[in-house]
């Protein structure tokens, strides 16, 4: 009778440990937040970096890099700009204009340091306007290697690109290109492009584009960017030449919006006779 009772007693107990081994298979951990791979925060931080003053930021009207009064509507508009490119899943954004002088450059270093604000962003900033560069003198900064020799596939992202805080990197040039157009439409510049968003993931590249009429260098571009930015300017840009740009640049992306700079009325937007 012991006997017995022991081996029911054995019996029990390996019952009970198989119930807790399998237990402990079948329920699953809770889930956890995944973070962005630590091989891509390193590949961010080993942009060199590079700094600008307040005063020489306000000198080009760039006043987002804190959230303030005169920030309110570039903040605005790169709400409206994440919203409505999350919305189609796009991450290029071209800006350009009908003509120069017009604040493309200024809108798209506002807009970039507007989105530097955002810590769960990444954003990159290529200056494509190669034939008349200028986001360098805004932000003062020389890099080592200009874009062109990035885009030509001379020097790598890492090697040519500089950072403005954790999360924005700035592609900039040291001077104009001699063949623009050439560049921009070559193939090389797409998959060096394709491969940059690859690598570096960035939420959104915005891409400061030449002005569309005076040259073909833009539409050279357009095919690169899923939409586009146009700047417009108060009692400078006329009617004509704002639905000509629009035509054109519709012709090879989307156009997300029209910028209004400087203050305007209904009447400050003119029109050929």
């Amino acid at each position: 009778m012991e006997k017995l009772q022991a081996a029911l007693d054995k019996a029990r107990k390996s019952r009970e440990k198989e119930t807790a081994v399998s237990d402990a298979v079948s329920v699953s951990p809770p889930p956890r937040k995944v973070a962005r791979p630590t091989s891509l925060d390193a590949m961010w931080q080993n942009l060199s970096t590079f700094d600008v003053t307040d005063e020489q930021l306000l000198r080009h009207r760039v006043v987002t890099r804190e959230a303030t009064s005169a920030a309110a509507p570039f903040d605005i508009l790169r709400t409206k700009v994440l919203l409505q490119m999350r919305q189609n899943g796009w991450t290029r954004l071209g800006i350009t204009s009908p003509m120069p002088q017009s604040g493309k450059t200024t809108t798209a270093c506002n807009l970039a340091l507007g989105l530097g604000r955002q810590r769960d962003l990444r954003a990159i900033l290529m200056d494509t306007d190669l034939r008349d560069p200028s986001v360098h003198e805004f932000f003062q900064t020389i890099p080592s290697h200009g874009i062109g020799e990035l885009l030509s596939g001379q020097v790598g992202f890492e090697e040519q690109a500089v950072r403005i805080g954790d999360n924005v990197a700035c592609s900039m040039a040291i001077q104009p290109e001699s063949d623009p157009t050439r560049m921009l439409l070559a193939e090389e510049t797409a998959n060096v492009i394709a491969r940059i968003e690859e690598e570096y993931k960035p939420d959104i590249m915005i891409f400061d584009l030449p002005s569309v009429l005076p040259r073909d260098d833009t539409r050279a571009f357009l095919k690169n960017v899923d939409c586009a930015l146009i700047v417009i300017r108060a009692n400078t840009t006329r009617y004509k030449q704002f639905d000509k740009c629009e035509r054109e640049v519709s012709e090879h992306t989307n156009v997300l919006g029209v910028v209004l700079n400087a203050h305007m009325n209904t009447s400050d937007f003119m029109q050929d006779e």
